[in-house]
């Protein structure tokens, strides 16, 4: 009870703080209904309701595309969400892990192949169910199975590439990231091309397609380091060993508190070779023609932006997994539509990354000064696309109208305001909190 409360508290406290996340809040719960309205076809409401049970985020925004390409996603992301479950099952000896991840793509559109001892919770049942995401495979347009087809082979060798050995060198890092993220964004470029909603440009610039995939794996495995070391019966950790061998013996060190200043450090690091990818991100996006597929493209990435801002000088890392608060996440799904928000996004969160890294750079951290160089990179990046620095006309706009909004309420309560809109009597609190509730609410739908 202590911690419902107490979460409940967190919750108020940051609604307060952040009054703009309150009608996003609201329209991305409406649509996060909207994405738990199955079909009425059998497997493809198994299809539907398991994408809602493993990622509700994905699930509200795969809804931004079209049912054909739609369709063919999500069935892409689960067939690879079950590769990964065989990957990541520490259970299954290798042996017999090794010729599943090589034959898996074999399987896809097998509808009596299942497995009843891999995973756990959701992912045990997407891998007994998985006769239904086969019948709905094979119900896809060719043209889409071939690149399902094809991604997932060439994904299950490169995860068997790697299970028998750790990742060294940051070419290695590169290159296990490659295999189970780069190629999801090559993957999806081509059934963006092969929906028609795409010109055939994108499907073929892959160094750009994989950056995106790297990106978002590269912030997962920095955000995800706790949980992942900690993970039984044997962690399976992808940090390369270049980087945080030059700051501990064992990189389950980085957990102790003794070891924080190396463990932050390290993460500085980590996050300095994630944001490489951000200038091949922004490049990618500003070449993507239909608004659907460029909002299912560009809300992740704005996400992983703000997450590495959040982790960056953060030794919480090692305490726990540092994520974006609920109204900052629904503030993304809910205003992301054109590149201008990409922009704003990028600019505002890479600035917070930079004015980290110069007090990092003071503190003698060894990569900030490299950080601040990449910041300031995408900082020019983002105004090369156009991006205008609107923040601060915006933020006293925000200011002036929570304030009118207050003095309002106030006013209301204290029986001494009459509008010409409506009557106010002040002895019916009904009529008075009405009122007050729909200047508030006015005054956050303007600021969302």
């Amino acid at each position: 009870f202590q911690i419902a409360m107490a979460t409940v508290a967190m919750t108020v406290a940051q609604l307060l703080a952040h009054p703009g996340d309150w009608m996003a809040l609201v329209r991305t719960k409406r649509a996060a209904d909207r994405a738990k309205r199955l079909p009425q076809e059998p497997c493809l409401a198994f299809c539907y309701g398991m994408l809602n049970a493993v990622s509700r985020s994905f699930a509200v925004v795969i809804q931004q595309l079209p049912e054909e390409l739609r369709d063919a996603v999500c069935v892409f992301y689960l067939v690879l969400r079950a590769l990964d479950t065989v990957e990541d099952d520490m259970a299954l000896p290798q042996a017999r892990k090794l010729p599943l991840l090589e034959e898996f793509h074999r399987y896809v559109g097998d509808e009596e192949f299942t497995m009843e001892d891999c995973g756990d919770g959701h992912y045990k049942e997407l891998m007994m169910e998985m006769p239904k995401v086969a019948r709905v495979f094979g119900n896809l347009d060719k043209k889409y199975r071939n690149v399902i087809l094809d991604i997932t082979k060439r994904m299950g060798d490169g995860m068997a590439e790697f299970i028998p050995k750790r990742v060294e060198s940051v070419d290695d890092y590169d290159q296990y990231c490659h295999y189970v993220a780069g190629l999801v964004g090559i993957g999806l470029s081509k059934l963006f091309v092969a929906s028609g909603l795409e010109n055939r440009c994108i499907g073929t610039v892959k160094e750009l397609s994989n950056s995106m995939g790297l990106f978002l794996q590269k912030t997962n495995i920095i955000r995800d380091y706790l949980e992942d070391i900690l993970e039984e019966p044997a962690p399976r950790m992808f940090w390369p060993g270049e980087i945080w061998e030059l700051y501990a013996e064992n990189l389950e060190d980085f957990k102790e508190e003794a070891n924080q200043e190396e463990a932050v450090m390290c993460l500085n690091h980590m996050i300095a070779d994630a944001l490489s990818h951000a200038q091949d991100c922004l490049s990618y996006m500003s070449k993507l023609q239909d608004e659907s597929v460029f909002r299912f493209c560009a809300i992740p990435q704005i996400m992983a932006m703000i997450t590495l801002a959040l982790c960056y000088d953060n030794a919480e890392v090692f305490e726990k997994v540092v994520k974006m608060r609920r109204g900052l996440t629904a503030r993304v799904l809910v205003n992301t539509h054109d590149m201008e928000d990409v922009l704003m996004y990028f600019h505002t969160w890479a600035d917070v990354i930079g004015n980290k890294a110069l007090e990092a750079y003071a503190r003698g951290d060894p990569t900030a000064e490299d950080v601040v160089v990449l910041v300031e990179a995408i900082k020019d990046e983002c105004k090369r696309y156009g991006y205008v620095d609107k923040g601060e006309g915006r933020s006293y706009l925000n200011l002036i109208l929570w304030f009118l909004a207050v003095t309002y309420f106030l006013l209301v309560f204290s029986g001494n305001i009459r509008t010409s809109t409506f009557y106010i009597d002040s002895e019916s609190v009904v009529q008075q909190a009405i009122a007050t509730i729909t200047l508030v609410f006015t005054s956050l739908f303007i600021l969302s």
